[in-house]
């Protein structure tokens, strides 16, 4: 949960990161009002709790029956006091933590401050779009003409914003799988393999609850809700737990398939396979000392351009202004590839920088030694890569006059072919 006694304690300067964020600033009046009504409520009950002890134990030593039935009277009435109190306590409770629930983090100080992508900071861009010498396909030309994109399968078997890769198609895209993967292990990542749909608490750690409820797909039965990302899983390996300080920092990989209703993408360009109701991702995940969040979101980052550079297709890093954030960043870089059919640049990427937020509210802590207090660990997260955007660069930039495709040569040894045709 966000950190209540931050409000308490500097309203003002949450009140202004709200602003920057393009939030609402009544929240902060919202929190510490139900927070003040909270702790005059708790007065009072503990009070009449003193008193009702009090009461008690007189009655116990009181000789006279109508003196010890009028102590017993003014019992039964504190009783009934304190039950009307501890439910507006249960009430008042249930309002502030929804409204803290509600609340997003706050931003770096050194996050631009901006109202929209718009504002967005590009921190470099690498490599130089390829010159073609003929007009160069979409996607969504080329993987049909060529057999291994077919969107009428898609709609027929799932309806729309699905579709089935097929022969070479389906072979490229776990190929990349897999290489990504591979890539991220030997820079120190230990692969997990997860559930594909967790409980409800779990996607409230990670912070997607209540915030995104409309855009996530949900087992209604057993209230399971589907991976919108495996950042929710990962994030919940460890929720309740206290960890060993000496064992951080912890760097998780994993590929699952990611499943998102998009309402938030209605009325962008969805043409192609960009927006997907389903869609593959691998993520890589991080616990670590707070101190050392900062310096693990640059390494997170290289990590993720590493695929972009051995793929040898450009690309450029974003630095995320204050009112483009997600809900649970404090800092984020995204990485957008150059896709020459679409003739535009595709977000494949996007490392985040949580700070203690979801480890707030799953509850994971760490110990630095034995004995000492526990604090809250800094959690981070990073696509690396998202398809099937990544595979959308690869088909595009590595086509050929003649119709076909090259296989980069990173992806052969997984794809078992240098060309597809």
């Amino acid at each position: 949960m966000f950190d209540l006694r931050l409000i308490r304690e500097q309203p003002d300067r949450v009140r202004d990161a709200l602003r920057q964020r393009g939030d609402d600033a009544t929240r902060v009046d919202v929190i510490l009002a139900a927070d003040a009504e909270r702790r005059q409520t708790l007065a009072e009950l503990e009070a009449l709790r003193a008193q009702r002890n009090t009461a008690s134990k007189e009655i116990g030593t009181m000789k006279d029956d109508a003196t010890r039935e009028a102590r017993k009277a003014q019992v039964r009435e504190i009783n009934a006091r304190i039950e009307t109190l501890e439910q507006a306590v249960n009430d008042v409770e249930a309002r502030l933590n929804d409204a803290l629930a509600q609340m997003p983090n706050l931003p770096d100080d050194d996050v631009p401050r901006g109202k929209d992508e718009n504002d967005n900071v590009i921190v470099k861009t690498v490599g130089t779009p390829r010159p073609f010498d003929f007009e160069p396909l979409a996607h969504w030309d080329l993987g049909p003409a060529l057999g291994i994109l077919d969107f009428e399968r898609g709609i027929k078997l799932a309806g729309s914003r699905f579709y089935v890769l097929s022969g070479a198609g389906a072979r490229l895209q776990r190929a990349l799988i897999q290489w990504m993967l591979d890539v991220h292990l030997a820079q120190g990542y230990r692969e997990v393999y997860l559930p594909f749909m967790v409980k409800e608490q779990i996607v409230f750690g990670a912070g997607q609850l209540p915030k995104f409820r409309d855009n996530l797909y949900r087992d209604v039965e057993r209230d399971a809700w589907f991976v919108p990302t495996a950042e929710i899983p990962l994030t919940g390996l460890h929720a309740g737990e206290i960890l060993d300080g000496a064992r951080l920092p912890l760097h998780y990989v994993a590929y699952t398939p990611c499943f998102r209703k998009e309402a938030m993408s209605a009325g962008k360009d969805v043409r192609g396979i960009k927006r997907g109701f389903q869609f593959d991702k691998v993520e890589m995940y991080k616990f670590c000392l707070p101190e050392n969040s900062p310096v693990e979101l640059e390494t997170l980052l290289d990590n993720a351009e590493a695929i972009c550079r051995a793929l040898a297709i450009p690309y450029r890093v974003k630095l995320l202004c204050t009112g483009d954030l997600g809900f649970a960043a404090r800092k984020t870089y995204d990485i957008e590839m150059w896709a020459p059919g679409c003739n535009e640049w595709l977000e494949v990427s996007s490392c985040s920088n949580v700070g203690d937020f979801q480890a707030r509210r799953s509850n994971i802590r760490f110990r630095r030694q034995a004995g000492a207090k526990t604090e809250f660990v800094h959690t981070l997260n990073g696509s690396g890569l998202a398809l099937p955007r990544t595979l959308i660069a690869v088909i595009e930039n590595y086509q050929q006059r003649e119709g076909t495709i090259v296989v980069p040569e990173v992806l052969r040894p997984y794809v078992k072919m240098d060309v597809i045709k």
